[in-house]
C-alpha cells in the first residue's frame, strides 16, 4: 500500500468512526466533517474527482448541521 492508499482508507475510516458517533454531541458533526474533507481531497489526489465532489458536497451538508446544533434553542 502506498500513502495516499493509507491516507485515503483512515480518511474514510474516520468519516464512517464519526458519522456512528454523531448523536453523542455537535464535536463529532464537526469532527465528520472534516473527515469528509479529508476524504474529497483523497478522491481529488488519487484523480477520482467524482468522489472528491460528492465528499466536498458532504463536507458542506455535515457543517450546516454542526452549525444547526450549534445554535440555541428558543
Amino acid at each position: 500500500m502506498d500513502t495516499l492508499t493509507i491516507f485515503g482508507f483512515l480518511s474514510v475510516s474516520a468519516m464512517l468512526l464519526f458519522y456512528a458517533l454523531e448523536l453523542r454531541g455537535p464535536h463529532y458533526v464537526l469532527a465528520f466533517a472534516a473527515a469528509c474533507a479529508l476524504s474529497g481531497t483523497y478522491g481529488f489526489l488519487q484523480g477520482a474527482w467524482p468522489f472528491g465532489l460528492v465528499e466536498t458536497v458532504w463536507t458542506v451538508v455535515a457543517l450546516k448541521r454542526w452549525a444547526s446544533r450549534m445554535r440555541p434553542s428558543s
